[in-house]
């Protein structure tokens, strides 16, 4: 589905909520005009180096940093000796008997994975410093590592933590485990998967970095950093630094991706931080990629065991999971969350499943700590979800999208309660499964798969019906699972004397279009015109307070507060106004920014004069103050659910491994939509990750825990031509939750994707007997899949799934034309 994009000068107020309006930050983006971190410059700035472990677990000796202290330029060489700060990072998610180990800014006695701090370099130049770095001397001792989370909580393996007796960092479950294994005890059909979520490595087009300035006359520390979330960074950098939290001030200019890798709080922003109160002088730090690929927070890192349980007609009745998730060595910000909360409550999908348990083990290993990316829990969830529900279709001889259709929550039954805690707040499944179909022809196709297997061509066809969680809320509910900090934003609308308008949001946009919806918001809410209409993020001095951006939350909560700040506006307006027009307040109507007396629309007065008379303050309603602006910190009462289908069409080459796209289809259902070009952009680029996840991405790690993915020379970023083109289209089904209506977007491609290529491939090599594959799904993995299908990890083939019913196994061709996807 195309859309066209619309000029703003081509708009009416009437008609901007829910057009395709041009993003207004694409100019400076494209024109080169934006200003990231690396390109602030301060007088007297200097540049630091950060010395990282070259091992995955080793002990530090003696570390001497002479010969790069006598090095021209180098301004100073400190190590964890030096530093006079608490300068721990600190856990952003606590869990019931979480292990919360020290992470300190830089290892003292023991490197704990490749790419862990050790000393830092302050020097003149960005290249002095890092030629310093390679000067530093470092005696180590290489100790035995672990990798895999399996592993790391097995008896006999390396421990990360010396302090610690194991690597359990948590041991978690969720749901009714006697009422899941009834379910079980009692299925006529069963199905069950063993599958690996890989580890993913962030690749944001811009590297992390920081500039940070002390100011000592007023003891003000200002820091630029690439941040998705400001406010936090500065409350966490208060504790880590030891300064006030109103002393810190924290900016996030032009910020070029982060997909959730600059949510977390690092050593290094603090590091750079405090090399410029030791100094003196302003200093920057910006990433290399080979610092992102060790230090950036990983993603996924799942080893999951799932079953399916249903009874004689495919009804499901259970569900039971067993998860180890790797955590790398030190626990990141909301690293706890990701494994537990944000995924163990999604394992319900779109699916009315009566009974399900999860349990989840959280594993330190040697590997780069693991956090939140783009998904952050749901792509997991939904994949396990996904992968189960197609080989139950597979075990049951029915059609995957009939099998969906069948035990999909009824349209009737919203609110829904699920068996693991949350409650969906609205959706209507079928509509988008139903859209998705029609879209790729499935009836028609299911007939051309079977004659072209005669031929010896092998198409698949991957069906993905997922639901996500965004914005998760509210504070009080946030609290009692772990968060240590709240969940609600803010938001601050002003209307100036001349009538135009800046909002400022907690939010903190890095590619979103935050700038262009967000004037939609306003603009729709006060009927002032949107290019009169100015929104700021990103500063913690020019917001009031905010919770940052993650989570395909900025619509829902940030838009939300906005909206409700809008709101505001117009009821101190309209007292101004039924003033002025001399009428009672309650005869006085609104609409397209116009206050109008009923009956009377002769007398009227528009909100932007309204404004100005607000500040004049000549004549003021008794008990009214001068000016026109609202704040509002918004908490929602849930989260919101967006949900849809998505349909992978690929042709498998068994002779070779290769996979070709044939159609790629996406419905989603995110409530109305602010901006329909927007939403698209959103789709498609989360499409992306997902494909680049199911056919070429993964950290891989050797078992002495070295990075051998240490570059995109080595890891598999997809590129353009690896990028089908998709077709898009949506339904609407409402958030009930706030006062827009809306749901998130931001995530939902790459919670849907990997799972209905996953699905196609499998669906194209049945008759080959392969039902499962661990991504990436690589030509070799591919090819040994089918000339090996019960190969283990080890072989390349990935995983295994086993079907075991009451009755003999659906055959390769079952009923529906071949029966799965």
């Amino acid at each position: 589905m195309g859309i066209e994009t619309i000029e703003s000068d081509e708009l009416d107020v009437e008609s901007v909520l829910g057009s395709a309006v041009e993003r207004r930050e694409d100019p400076s983006l494209i024109t080169g005009e934006a200003e990231y971190t690396d390109d602030i410059q301060r007088p007297n700035m200097a540049h630091m180096a950060v010395l990282r472990s070259q091992y995955g677990h080793a002990t530090i000796g003696d570390v001497d940093t002479s010969d790069a202290e006598e090095m021209d330029g180098v301004i100073g060489v400190y190590t964890a000796d030096d530093l006079d700060v608490p300068g721990e990072i600190p856990v952003g998610w606590l869990l019931d008997s979480l292990e919360t180990p020290v992470h300190p800014l830089l290892a003292g006695e023991t490197a704990r994975y490749q790419g862990d701090g050790i000393a830092v370099v302050v020097a003149e130049e960005r290249y002095i410093a890092s030629d310093a770095v390679d000067a530093i001397d470092v005696d180590y001792d290489r100790q035995d590592a672990v990798i895999d989370p399996k592993e790391a909580v097995e008896d006999g393996a390396p421990v990360v933590h010396d302090d610690l007796d194991d690597n359990t960092a948590f041991d978690w479950e969720i749901g009714d485990a006697d009422a899941t294994d009834d379910a079980f005890d009692d299925a006529a059909h069963t199905a069950e998967v063993d599958l690996t979520n890989q580890r993913l490595i962030p690749n944001a087009m811009e590297p992390r970095a920081t500039v940070a300035e002390y100011k000592p006359g007023t003891e003000e520390l200002e820091v630029h950093m690439t941040s998705q979330n400001p406010h936090l960074h500065r409350q966490l950098m208060s504790g880590v630094l030891d300064v006030p939290e109103h002393k810190i001030h924290i900016v996030a200019p032009d910020v070029g991706g982060g997909f959730g890798s600059k949510i977390h709080h690092y050593p290094d922003e603090a590091l750079a931080s405090w090399c410029a109160m030791e100094t003196g002088r302003p200093v920057k730090w910006t990433a290399t990629r080979t610092e992102t690929y060790l230090t950036d927070a990983h993603g996924r890192d799942h080893i999951t065991h799932g079953e399916l349980a249903m009874d004689e007609e495919g009804t499901i009745t259970g569900m039971r999971v067993k998860t180890y998730a790797g955590m790398g060595a030190y626990l990141s910000t909301f690293a706890p969350a990701v494994p537990t909360y944000l995924y163990g409550t999604l394992l319900s999908g779109q699916y009315d499943i009566p009974a399900i348990h999860c349990n989840v083990v959280g594993a330190f290993t040697n590997g780069a700590p693991v956090d939140a990316y783009r998904g952050a829990g749901r792509p997991e969830a939904l994949y396990v979800v996904e992968r189960l529900i197609t080989l139950g279709a597979r075990e049951m001889g029915m059609d995957p999208a009939e099998f969906r259709r069948q035990n999909f929550v009824p349209d009737d039954d919203f609110p829904h309660q699920t068996p693991v805690a949350v409650e969906y707040d609205s959706g209507n499944y079928e509509p988008a499964l139903d859209k998705a179909l029609k879209a790729v022809g499935y009836d028609d196709l299911r007939e051309r798969q079977e004659e072209l297997r005669e031929e010896g061509r092998y198409l698949g066809i991957g069906l993905s019906s997922y639901i996500e969680a965004c914005g998760l809320a509210p504070s009080e509910l946030a609290g009692q699972l772990g968060a240590q900090a709240g969940l609600w934003e803010s938001g601050l609308v002003r209307v100036h004397p001349t009538g135009k308008v800046t909002a400022f949001c907690g939010t903190s946009g890095h590619g979103q279009g935050h700038e262009t919806t967000y004037a939609q918001i306003v603009s729709d809410e006060l009927g002032i015109p949107y290019d009169d209409i100015e929104i700021v993020e990103g500063d913690t001095d020019e917001i009031p307070q905010g919770m940052g951006t993650y989570g395909s939350r900025s619509a829902a909560v940030g838009g939300s507060a906005l909206a409700t700040s809008s709101q505001k506006v117009v009821e101190k307006a309209k007292k101004i106004a039924a003033h002025h027009l001399e009428a009672g307040e309650e005869d006085v109507e609104f609409a397209n920014g116009e206050f109008s007396v009923t009956g009377a629309p002769e007398r009227s007065m528009h909100i932007q004069d309204v404004a100005q008379q607000s500040y004049l303050a000549h004549d003021m309603p008794e008990g009214i103050e001068p000016g026109l602006e609202e704040t509002s910190f918004y908490d929602p009462d849930n989260f919101v659910f967006p949900f849809g289908t998505h349909i992978a069409v690929v042709e498998v080459d068994p002779d070779s491994g290769e996979i070709e796209f044939e159609n790629y289809v996406a419905v989603d259902d995110v409530g109305p939509q602010i901006n329909p070009k927007i939403v698209e952009g959103q789709v498609h680029g989360g499409v992306a990750q997902g494909i680049g996840q199911a056919l070429y991405e993964g950290a891989e790690y050797d078992d002495n825990a070295q990075l051998v993915t240490g570059s995109m020379q080595d890891y598999t970023v997809p590129k353009a031509e690896h990028i089908p083109e998709m077709e898009t289209d949506s339904t609407v089904t409402p958030s009930p939750h706030n006062p827009l209506g809306v749901k998130g977007v931001g995530e939902a491609g790459t919670i849907a994707a990997p799972q209905a290529v996953v699905n196609a491939v499998t669906d194209a090599l049945q008759p080959f007997g392969v039902d499962h594959i661990d991504m990436p799904l690589t030509s070799e993995a591919v090819w040994r899949a089918v000339n090996d299908p019960t190969a283990t990890d080890e072989d390349g083939a990935g995983g295994e799934a086993v079907a075991d019913g009451g009755d003999e196994a659906a055959s390769d061709d079952a009923a529906a034309g071949g029966g799965d996807d």
